[in-house]
């Protein structure tokens, strides 16, 4: 495959992830919207690493890394966000407004 389509994937998974952070009011939808948008970051990091230096192993390291944070940021996410849901038992990030006082 080439650059260019691992660039239209990248772009493609950044629009659905922006308009699914944009449009939904359901805090797990927003955190998939976001994931998304992060997954099209390391789809074009990961592409720009294979066609410019495919033979140096930062990159793949770079990638690792970046997979790694991505997973624990939305292991915290979601269990803040299950968190909410049993205290308060509301999904919607209006209703869950009131926690950055």
């Amino acid at each position: 495959m080439s650059l260019e389509l691992f660039l239209l994937l990248a772009a493609a998974l950044l629009a659905v992830g922006l308009y699914g952070a944009l449009s939904q009011q359901g805090v797990v939808m927003i955190m998939m919207g976001l994931e998304l948008m992060v997954n099209a970051v390391i789809v074009a990091a990961a592409a720009f690493w294979f066609h410019l230096s495919a033979d140096r192993p930062d990159g793949q390291v770079l990638v690792l890394v970046a997979i790694t944070a991505m997973a624990v940021e939305m292991a915290v996410g979601f269990a803040v966000a299950t968190a909410i849901f049993r205290a308060r038992d509301v999904d919607m990030v209006d209703s869950a407004a009131d926690l950055r006082d």
